[in-house]
Formats: structure tokens, sequence, C-alpha cells
């Protein structure tokens, strides 16, 4: 479970796992300071980040000599009906184009990919 808490500075927040804590904030153009991650990079990010870890735990296991990975995500709305993510990935190390291509299929196989895909449906409890 997310919580975020505001912050006394306007659109401030700081968010937690109970764990681990980032902060966000709205972006200038919005009034904000853009003194943190905003409500959009939170969605590239949780992207990015399960493509990245995904990648290098099929590397670990199937001992491909990956060395490190880079992934960029962008969110852009073309229109008022989508959404696109794009994202791109960065190997190195001295993989085959063999090891390439499993790793790449391995990154457009990702849950939260998954997750974002599928219908979403909202609910609020007060």
């Amino acid at each position: 479970m997310i919580r975020t808490q505001s912050l006394p500075e306007q659109f401030r927040s700081t968010v937690s796992n109970g764990a681990h804590e980032i902060h966000t904030d709205a972006p200038v153009s919005k009034g904000g300071e853009g003194a943190g991650f905003g409500a959009h990079d939170l969605l590239e990010a949780a992207l990015a980040t399960c493509i990245n870890m995904a990648v290098r735990m099929h590397a670990a296991e199937h001992a491909i000599p990956l060395e490190h990975v880079a992934t960029r995500v962008t969110l852009e709305r073309p229109d008022s009906e989508r959404v696109v993510f794009t994202y791109a990935l960065e190997f190195g190390g001295p993989l085959s184009s063999e090891q390439r291509q499993q790793l790449e299929h391995v990154a457009n196989a990702r849950p939260v990919r998954q997750t974002l895909s599928k219908r979403l449906e909202f609910q609020a409890v007060f």
C-alpha cells in the first residue's frame, strides 16, 4: 500500500510504502515548484523500474552476461482517448543478438506493462 501525506509547501507531498519515502510536487506549469516527482513521472518510473529489474533478474537466472541496463520511459497523451508509453532499453555487456532478443522479450512481457494495458477501474473509499 502507498500512502501520501501533504507537506506545508503548496502541492508537495511525501509518498511512502511504509519502508521507503520519496517526495513529490506539481510541476511549475501547474503551480508547484517542481521539487519532486510529478504524478505522471511516477507512472513512468513504475514501468521503467519494472522493466529494468525484470531484465536484470532474467539475465542473472539464465547466466546472460548483462553488465548493466538503462531504461527510458515517456508517457504521452496524443489525444483525449489515448495514452502512449514509449520505452527504450540500452544493454551493456558482451551479449549475443539472441540474448538481446531474449531480454527484449522479457521487457515486453512485464507485469506493470500488462497491468497498464488492461481496462482500469477506480474505487474511492471515504
